[in-house]
């Protein structure tokens, strides 16, 4: 039982970028990156708009990022593109 807690309390690395998306995510991205709107990126998917949309929220969250314009420029500097 020591053991378990003295590993909590290593601290946890912080992943890159590419590690926190998922595939879908990282997906949407890379057509984001061709300059698509949402609804070309849902019909590209094969997805709602609405899917989308909720895709994008969840991955401007975990890279901080504010919009499609800061969302591209990231993930080129990042090599997600």
């Amino acid at each position: 039982m020591e053991h378990f807690e003295a590993l909590r309390q290593i601290p946890k690395l912080r992943a890159r970028a590419h590690d926190l998306l998922t595939t879908r995510e990282r997906q949407i991205v890379l057509v984001l990156s061709e300059g698509l709107s949402n609804k070309g990126i849902a019909r590209r998917l094969r997805l709602t708009e609405g899917t989308v949309k909720v895709h994008l929220h969840n991955v401007y969250e975990k890279l901080g990022v504010d919009g499609r314009l800061e969302l591209v420029l990231c993930a080129q500097q990042k090599g997600l593109t």
